[in-house]
């Protein structure tokens, strides 16, 4: 599968090569906003294919990060901007979602938006700090079901509050939810004891993992991850209603012209058919996608209508 999407990705390119060269967009710099701090897997993600991009359309693709409110606060910034592509949304799929069943309100709404690529999915780690004293994710649960867990996570809303809400409503783990700014400091709280455990992207957990200052119980993926071979997925390890994924995209206001829309989109696919890319990909255990069209809009319709129903059980809001 991930051999043909890359040869299709890699097909799309070539054919791409000529309209991309003919068209007059870009003729100024491109600005990329990334609606999360910096360090994490989607500002890494924006800032390698955003080299691509410049060097593919001859203009400075610029990444921005404008964090806040769970991806809120970018996303608004790009819905607001004007509709001709000089501001692309790299984010994961939550502001979409997450967001709009988690907060009371939102500045802006999904539909103010086009969602130019799914770029890449990935899994989760379920990591505990080693003094949880817990040898599985059986173990863990039935240690949460008697006594509260403190779990942190990168903001309010994000994968891995919700991840961390899934098992509370799933596994009934007595969860106490401690957000942090940004994917780093929130693996920094599982490895200094800070907090007990987290349900974090994998590879800002990896090196704590190696060097035994954190336990990965499990991934959240269909599939093991390449980065942790030797760590059950969560169906593996007995838990399958916390299987979870996370989604890339990169999104355009919804009036952004056809033309301009379909150059973006070209020079993604080249970009992601580079060999290079696909290394920093797999190091960010990060499966390409290149979805385009219906396809995207129904993984999120699927996703946004799973997370309404945990936020409802678990009463999860946010003024």
């Amino acid at each position: 599968m991930k051999r043909t999407i890359i040869s299709a990705l890699a097909a799309l390119a070539a054919v791409a090569a000529g309209p991309v060269a003919a068209q007059s967009f870009p003729e100024k710099p491109v600005r990329i906003v990334v609606s999360f701090p910096p360090g994490g897997p989607s500002d890494i993600l924006a800032r390698s294919l955003g080299d691509k991009l410049t060097a593919a359309l001859k203009q400075p693709f610029v990444v921005e990060n404008r964090a806040g409110a769970g991806g809120n606060v970018g996303t608004e910034a790009v819905a607001r901007s004007a509709p001709d592509g000089y501001t692309v949304l790299f984010t994961i799929d939550t502001p979409f979602t997450v967001n709009p069943n988690l907060y009371r309100s939102i500045p802006f709404k999904p539909a103010d938006l086009r969602a130019l690529m799914l770029i890449a999915s990935s899994g989760l780690t379920v990591g505990i700090n080693p003094s949880v004293g817990s040898a599985s994710l059986r173990d863990f649960v039935t240690k949460g079901r008697t006594e509260t867990i403190t779990f942190s996570a990168g903001s309010n809303g994000s994968p891995g509050h919700v991840a961390a809400s899934i098992l509370q409503d799933a596994a009934g783990v007595k969860v106490n939810h401690i957000p942090y700014k940004g994917n780093t400091p929130a693996v920094m709280a599982v490895v200094s004891g800070e907090v007990q455990a987290g349900i974090l992207a994998t590879p800002g957990l990896l090196p704590h993992v190696q060097a035994g200052k954190v336990k990965a119980l499990a991934v959240t993926s269909r599939k093991r991850s390449p980065l942790l071979p030797d760590v059950p997925t969560t169906v593996e390890a007995g838990v399958p209603a916390l299987e979870v994924e996370v989604l890339y995209l990169a999104f355009v206001p919804v009036a952004t012209p056809e033309r301009v829309a379909a150059t973006l989109q070209q020079a993604l696919a080249a970009a992601l058919a580079a060999p290079d890319v696909q290394e920093r990909m797999r190091r960010l255990d990060l499966v390409i996608e290149g979805e385009t069209g219906a396809v995207v809009e129904a993984r999120l319709a699927k996703a946004r209508e799973r997370y309404a129903a945990t936020i409802k059980a678990t009463g999860m809001k946010i003024d």
